[in-house]
């Protein structure tokens, strides 16, 4: 089965982006332009690399027709009648960035060039201007410059790029998963088309995947997915094409080493050769389902009781069927305001600073900091209190109380205030003892009114004795 699955492949590129495999740089990190039509052997992520636009996966809001991908894919050296001709495509990992600027160099008199901004530098940039300056003029071909990474160059190697992009010596496609706004110089910025690619659906995901075990440049119909195994593939993959037919070709590969005859296709793939192959445990877990409600649900009432090993258990069950690891931070910080309060102040500190870093880091090293996050937020002494203030707050609010402003309290600072009264008796805190003065601050028919009520746990021990001293001085009782 070695033409089924690329055994001894020497062509693979690693690259984490779906389509690509061809141009990429050689050890010494210069371009190399594109090689032919991917080999058998090759992986099936390369074989599957989609050769028009309309074989791309998902992307649609940017795959319309007359839409700038599609002139460019078809040979038009603009975008427009005045419109750009580079491209910035800023999006995740697996989104197809790779395979768009395959898709698009593979247009009439178009030749294709990679770059990684990881190992090139300056010199190999302007090298692949001065090729493609002496393509455009002698042969008439026009350099498809893929850059990858973009966001690694700093000022001076963006800079490099200018003069081939503003004459159009070069048609720059350039990929980045970070914010183009503070990853790249505005002058290239602003000479080239910004297009966001969107993760890709499961939908998107699970079309690939049939399509790859069908497809003759794929698995040719040699093998069959149950459905069990479709929706581990899928949910395993994160939204990531390569990714998702990586894990595919590894399954097929058990499948076969178990099936007794294994040129009786098509063989069955079932959830325990996807299991073995990925050594990950299938996750009963729908993310658009009740389970992904369900799941977390359990999650904060585990963090809310205090039982730290439920809360790790659910995390870890979330993060392994593959759910945003910026959801589940979202979900710490809630819980650390709404349970765990002023009893600890220190907690959401703790869950923002987690929820930043997440963000910053990604996965896998971010399961590390949503967990010190959790154990922090489940041993921690428990209040609602702040939580059960505001929203008596808003009821009040809401049932038309708390009429007017008291005078004192209003702003005096414009002209004609004063002889409306405003300011007049205003008592500045910091002249009275303790920086605390005898003032009325509710308005009329809420004076009296207590919304936030301390309880005895953790650092609102203190708190309440402190407030009860702050409520008699400040309302003169």
């Amino acid at each position: 089965m070695d033409d089924l699955f690329g055994a001894g492949r020497d062509n693979a590129d690693g690259s984490d982006d779906f389509g690509a495999a061809e141009g990429a740089t050689d050890d010494s990190g210069h371009a190399r332009s594109a090689a032919g039509p991917a080999s058998p052997r090759s992986p099936l992520a390369v074989r599957m690399r989609p050769r028009t636009l309309d074989d791309v996966v998902g992307q649609q809001h940017l795959l319309g027709q007359g839409s700038p991908l599609r002139q460019l894919a078809a040979g038009s050296d603009a975008t427009g009648p005045a419109g750009p001709s580079s491209l910035i495509l800023w999006g995740p990992p697996g989104t197809g960035k790779t395979t768009l600027a395959h898709v698009i160099a593979k247009g009439p008199g178009r030749k294709f060039v990679e770059l990684s901004a990881i190992t090139a530098g300056v010199k190999d940039v302007r090298r692949v201007m001065d090729e493609a300056l002496t393509a455009r003029d002698l042969y008439k071909t026009t350099t498809v410059l893929f850059l990858d990474e973009i966001h690694r160059f700093n000022k001076a190697q963006q800079d490099a790029l200018l003069p081939g992009v503003e004459n159009r010596w070069v048609v720059l496609v350039a990929a980045t998963t970070e914010n183009p706004s503070f990853s790249v110089v505005s002058p290239l910025l602003s000479r080239s088309l910004l297009l966001t690619l969107k993760p890709l659906t499961d939908a998107d995901v699970e079309g690939l995947l049939l399509r790859a075990a069908t497809d003759a440049r794929g698995l040719g119909g040699k093998v069959e997915l149950s459905d069990d195994a479709l929706a581990h593939l899928v949910r395993l993959s994160g939204g990531d094409a390569r990714r998702a037919l990586t894990a595919l070709e590894a399954a097929a590969g058990v499948a076969f080493g178990d099936a007794d005859d294994a040129d009786a296709a098509p063989v069955k793939i079932d959830l325990k050769h996807t299991e073995r192959a990925l050594d990950v445990a299938s996750v009963r877990y729908d993310r658009a389902g009740d389970q992904h409600y369900d799941v977390a649900s359990a999650f904060i009432k585990s963090i809310r009781g205090s039982d730290v090993d439920a809360a790790l258990h659910y995390l870890a069950r979330m993060l392994e069927a593959g759910e945003d690891p910026r959801f589940v931070a979202r979900r710490i910080v809630i819980s650390a305001a709404e349970d765990v309060g002023m009893a600890d102040p220190t907690a959401l500190q703790t869950a923002v600073a987690a929820a930043q870093a997440v963000q910053l880091i990604g996965m896998p090293e971010g399961r590390i900091i949503l967990a010190e996050a959790v154990v922090h937020l489940a041993t921690a002494p428990k209040s609602n209190a702040a939580y059960m203030g505001i929203n008596q707050a808003i009821a009040d609010v809401r049932a038309g109380l708390g009429n007017g402003i008291p005078a004192h309290l209003r702003d005096a600072h414009y002209p004609g205030s004063k002889q409306l009264g405003h300011g007049k008796g205003y008592k500045y805190a910091h002249d009275a003892p303790h920086a605390v003065a005898t003032q009325q601050y509710p308005p009329d028919d809420l004076v009296g009114r207590n919304y936030y009520e301390p309880t005895g746990n953790g650092a609102e021990r203190d708190i309440s004795t402190r407030l009860e001293r702050l409520r008699k001085i400040i309302r003169g009782t």
